[in-house]
């Protein structure tokens, strides 16, 4: 495989999505949003919906927001989405060279909540249409400070174009984590006595998300990663005794050596959980989202983050010749993460190749810059972003833009205690997890 084009880094302030020098004057309050008409969201109607949305980040205390984005309309906007998600499957197959005219697809990583990072990613990269694709590998909400606001803009735009915008799941779209870092008291902070309301439908979304992507069957993207296996052939039985079909299950570290799952095992996973599973029948959800690569060989639990896995270089590998793949794109390790690992790379860059095998490669792509948003210490990351563009005819020799933060932010302050609550990277309370049951 050809090696990587590392593109450029891109400032903001030299973008239209940067913010300038404040006006003498506050611009005026823009108009209530309401839902189109006809029914039908178009490309002009995102456009205000995130300038309205950028407007209220600046000029809108939290507990304002409904004044100019009505709680009646977040709810339908969460709720067509998430019909369309849905229906989609645990791993969608996204065929750019089946769309007419030559598409590239931009892969994009986590962004939790960094709004105007966002907007300018967008800006940067283009926006989507019938050229191009978008996939978002997850944790849409947590840490920064306008987790709403990403995931409706993003929903928006995965209502206005199904074929062409492809949202999947990341650990932090679950409910465990969302009460521990940030986005519930965001909601509430923004809709008041709606705001459990609100919230609920948003939990609802985030059980909707699919876990996985193939793009042009040869590139496999999720938020952590690959997953195990959890069957094992069905047991024998003695002469004469009707077979069962249960199967036996693979749980945690009391299983013995770990075997890599299989995309039908994945096809039939149970995502509509609040919080995916660490234990039990239904592991592979969990893994995917919460998994890490390493440089040690095999597979193995993941006992730093208490669940998921850690892979090595032998299981990419066999993972793409199995599957027959060039590239592994996936995210969920920031600035904070990689700081406290000396086996990978660190996030200065928004990516880390870190995984180089004969059969391909496998990529950490991270696209929130200056993460997080809210930081114990003095010093910060200062970490670019980034994301990655596929472009035709084979979709394998991965694009690098990284990208600085916009600056300056608008004052906000956290939506929790930053100062003192668990990094997610480290070991979790999972009694808290509730891996069994769903949102309604």
């Amino acid at each position: 495989m050809s090696q990587p084009d590392h593109g450029h880094h891109r400032d903001p302030s030299s973008s239209a999505a940067a913010a300038e020098d404040p006006p003498t004057t506050t611009p005026p309050q823009p108009p209530v949003l309401s839902w189109p008409p006809d029914g039908e969201i178009t490309r002009d109607w995102i456009r205000r919906l995130t300038s309205t949305l950028d407007w209220s980040s600046r000029h809108l205390r939290p507990s304002e927001l409904p004044s100019i984005l009505p709680p009646v309309l977040v709810q339908r906007l969460v709720l067509t989405a998430s019909n369309i998600l849905h229906k989609e499957p645990n791993f969608v197959k996204i065929e750019p060279g089946e769309a007419e005219g030559a598409s590239s697809v931009v892969v994009v990583g986590d962004v939790h909540g960094q709004f105007h990072d966002v907007v300018f990613l967008l800006e940067d990269a283009g926006f989507p249409g019938e050229d191009r694709f978008f996939v978002f590998n997850g944790d849409y909400v947590d840490r920064g400070a306008w987790g709403l606001e990403t995931f409706l803009m993003l929903l928006a735009w995965k209502i206005f174009l199904p074929n062409r915008v492809f949202l999947l799941r990341g650990n932090h779209e679950s409910k465990y984590c969302t009460s521990m870092y940030g986005f519930e008291q965001e909601v509430m902070a923004k809709y008041g006595d709606q705001g459990q309301m609100v919230y609920r439908k948003f939990l609802r979304a985030f059980e909707d998300l699919p876990l996985a992507s193939i793009i042009a069957g040869q590139v496999y993207t999720a938020h952590g990663g690959v997953f195990r296996s959890t069957e094992t052939n069905p047991s024998k039985q003695p002469k004469g005794k009707k077979k069962k079909k249960s199967r036996k299950v693979i749980s945690g570290e009391t299983s013995g050596v770990l075997k890599m799952g299989s995309f039908d095992e994945l096809a039939k996973a149970r995502r509509t959980v609040l919080d995916p599973p660490w234990e039990g029948m239904n592991l592979i959800p969990g893994d995917v989202l919460w998994s890490d690569p390493s440089k040690n060989a095999g597979l193995a639990p993941n006992k730093d983050r208490g669940i998921g896995l850690l892979w090595g270089p032998d299981i990419t590998d066999e993972f793409l010749k199995k599957n027959h793949l060039k590239l592994i794109i996936r995210s969920h390790e920031g600035p904070d993460a990689r700081d406290k690992r000396d086996d990978l790379e660190g996030m200065d860059k928004g990516y880390t190749i870190d995984h180089v095998v004969d059969s391909g490669q496998l990529i950490t792509v991270f696209s929130a810059p200056d993460y997080p948003q809210f930081q114990a210490t003095e010093e910060r990351y200062n970490n670019h972003g980034a994301y990655i563009v596929l472009n035709p005819p084979d979709y394998v020799t991965p694009v690098f833009r990284s990208f600085e933060a916009v600056r300056p932010r608008p004052k906000a302050n956290p939506y929790y205690d930053f100062e003192d609550v668990l990094d997610s990277d480290e070991e979790l309370d999972l009694q808290c997890m509730d891996p069994g049951s769903g949102s309604s």
